[in-house]
């Protein structure tokens, strides 16, 4: 838990109990999770202190914001030395249409778009759907 403090003292956030355990959670998760998700993983925790705890991540760059066109955020640690900006730390996620998990393919980075002069873009996300290896198997 050392190592999970220190990091968010590095990011400006302060290292609360919950904001350690949040933390912890979704380095484990191998995929994005709900909102949902870590409201179950923490029932006995207030659904307030949660979402601001996500959205303190959010607004630090520890985590991202993934749509994947199932209706519902959600959401992933962002990988070392990510400043979630635009033009160097996009990637893509794969959304499978079975099991419907969602996860990062960090490895896979999206290209610098050129916008016509006058636009603008805040955000950029590109989804690939189709079937993941685990329902692949079955």
């Amino acid at each position: 838990m050392k190592a999970i403090e220190k990091f968010l003292e590095e990011k400006h956030v302060r290292p609360t109990a919950m904001r350690m355990l949040i933390f912890k959670f979704l380095a484990q998760k191998q995929v994005a999770v709900t909102l949902a998700d870590i409201e179950i993983a923490f029932e006995k925790s207030e659904r307030t202190t949660i979402y601001r705890t996500i959205k303190t991540f959010e607004n630090s760059g520890i985590v991202h914001v993934i749509e994947d066109g199932s209706g519902v955020s959600k959401y992933a640690l962002c990988e070392a030395g990510c400043n979630c900006e635009l033009d160097s730390d996009l990637h893509l996620h794969f959304h499978c249409e079975i099991c419907k998990e969602t996860q990062c393919l960090t490895e896979t980075k999206i290209p610098h778009i050129n916008l016509p002069p006058g636009f603008t873009a805040t955000d950029a996300s590109l989804v690939v759907k189709g079937t993941c290896d685990k329902c692949n198997k079955e």
